[in-house]
């Protein structure tokens, strides 16, 4: 036996041992298909989306003189790409995004820069959240969404105490500039969805109950001697229009108004699609913000029923995804997912129904929206890759 052939009897046993653990190790996890059940949720919810845009847009394009289909024409179009990203994802291994962490934190910052400081910042309604591509407005928010997931999965994935909070400042300071940049904007419903997101990580993650504590007490306090000062003046109208629509009918309390009118006339039933009464001008951004509130005159509380369902089966599918996933960065990737689609969800539906203050939350896979359509389905890609590596169930011995 030659010298490069001759090993040692340590290092024969440490060969033996390493090939024992790569094999229990790959015993198990198991490659499965995605979850199919998700696929059908999601599709569903899309195509309600383009019967419910296609509906609420046809007397808006009736008055612009355009043709009737152009915004579902062009959320489709957003769809298909989105439908690319969500494949593309789906066969990309999870794990390997986590090496792309920085990368797309820097672009995302450079986007919220871009749109804050530079001409193609465009405002729409007193507000500053679209990037001007000519081809599409992108809205750089909506990319702090999957963005903040892989941070705090990446984050929080192994023990967490202060000392590896302080070795990942570089982290944690470009997360709240981000959330500066967007309340800067101002987009505070974003930024209330990046900052509950973060807490519910943070919780899964089972970090210690202390700093909630203590942060939880400093932004109460914050909140109750500077409320005044913290919110802007449209977004103090909307918590007074909130409490009281009816003292401002025609001004702050306008939207809600309409709104809960709308749910008024579907009833149980609906009164039928294409029939609503609201989306011919009564009420403003019918197929974005209000977009539910539509969909209940048409379709009446069954409808929105059967669309509550559907979120709650999509949360279930994402925190059954979580569970099952062999690795803590994995869990955490799908909870925080799974989080931003509930949370938003809820809070769509809580505005349009007046549970809530009126924000500029869009409900998703369903509102039209370019930027928010493309980056759902990419979620849902991630989402699905989690869902093909799951921990194998081992038979007992008295099974």
């Amino acid at each position: 036996m030659s010298y490069r052939e001759y090993r040692s009897p340590k290092r024969q046993e440490r060969e033996r041992k390493e090939r024992r653990k790569r094999k229990r190790d790959t015993s198990d996890v198991i490659l499965s298909p995605p979850d199919n059940s998700l696929i059908i949720i999601v599709t569903f919810l899309v195509v309600i989306g383009f019967l419910a845009i296609f509906s609420a847009t046809a007397p808006k394009c009736l008055r612009e003189g355009v043709s009737l289909v152009s915004f579902l024409v062009k959320q489709i179009i957003f769809a298909g790409i989105g439908v690319g990203a969500m494949c593309f994802l789906m066969n990309y291994d999870y794990k390997k995004l986590e090496k792309h962490n920085k990368t797309f934190l820097w672009i995302v910052i450079g986007l919220l820069l871009i749109l804050q400081f530079t001409p193609l910042g465009v405002t729409i309604n007193g507000a500053k959240r679209w990037i001007n591509l000519v081809v599409f407005q992108l809205q750089p928010s909506e990319l702090a969404k999957p963005l903040f997931c892989m941070l705090l999965a990446s984050l929080f994935k192994d023990k967490i105490d202060l000392n590896t909070l302080l070795k990942n400042l570089w982290v944690i300071i470009p997360m709240i500039l981000i959330i500066g940049l967007i309340l800067k904007q101002p987009n505070l419903s974003m930024a209330v969805i990046l900052s509950a997101t973060t807490l519910a990580v943070y919780i899964a993650a089972r970090g210690p109950w202390m700093p909630i504590i203590a942060g939880s007490g400093l932004l109460g306090v914050g909140v109750l001697t500077k409320l005044s000062s913290l919110l802007h003046g449209y977004q103090r109208d909307r918590i007074t229009a909130w409490l009281d629509p009816t003292s401002d009918a025609l001004g702050k309390g306008y939207n809600i108004i309409q709104s809960l009118i709308a749910f008024a006339s579907g009833r149980i039933f609906g009164t039928g699609y294409g029939s609503s009464i609201q989306k011919l001008a009564y009420l403003p951004e019918c197929h974005t913000d209000f977009i539910y509130a539509i969909i209940a005159e048409e379709f009446g509380f069954l409808g929105c029923l059967f669309i509550l369902v559907l979120f709650v089966a999509l949360v279930h599918r994402g925190m059954r995804i979580a569970k099952r996933c062999p690795d803590m960065y994995g869990k955490l990737l799908a909870i925080g997912i799974t989080f931003v689609f509930g949370f938003q969800a809820f809070a769509n539906m809580a505005v349009a129904s007046s549970f809530f203050p009126v924000t500029g939350v869009t409900l998703p896979f369903i509102s039209y929206g370019g930027t928010s359509i493309i980056v759902s389905l990419a979620m849902v890609g991630i989402l699905l890759n989690i869902s093909k590596q799951r921990i194998k169930k081992l038979r007992t011995e008295n099974e």
